[in-house]
């Protein structure tokens, strides 16, 4: 039953990506100093959320390990 309901979740997952990248198909130009580029929309904020999620556990991280450090003196 559970194996079931992991696969349910997996199939409406990929269904709600799929449909959010066929309804945000529009291009959209992002710059940054002189640097420049074209992508469709969904890329864009695909690309932003795992940006985010890398930095963010980077950051968790650092500070995780700073606080072991001021602990220990």
């Amino acid at each position: 039953m559970k194996r079931y309901f992991h696969i349910a979740l997996i199939v409406v997952f990929t269904t709600l990506v799929l449909l959010f990248k066929v309804q945000n198909i529009d291009n959209v130009t992002v710059s940054l100093l002189t640097w420049s580029v074209t992508l469709p929309l969904s890329l864009l904020l695909i690309g932003v959320y795992v940006l985010g999620m890398l930095t963010g556990s980077a950051l968790v991280g650092l500070l995780r390990e700073s606080v072991r450090g001021a602990q220990h003196k």
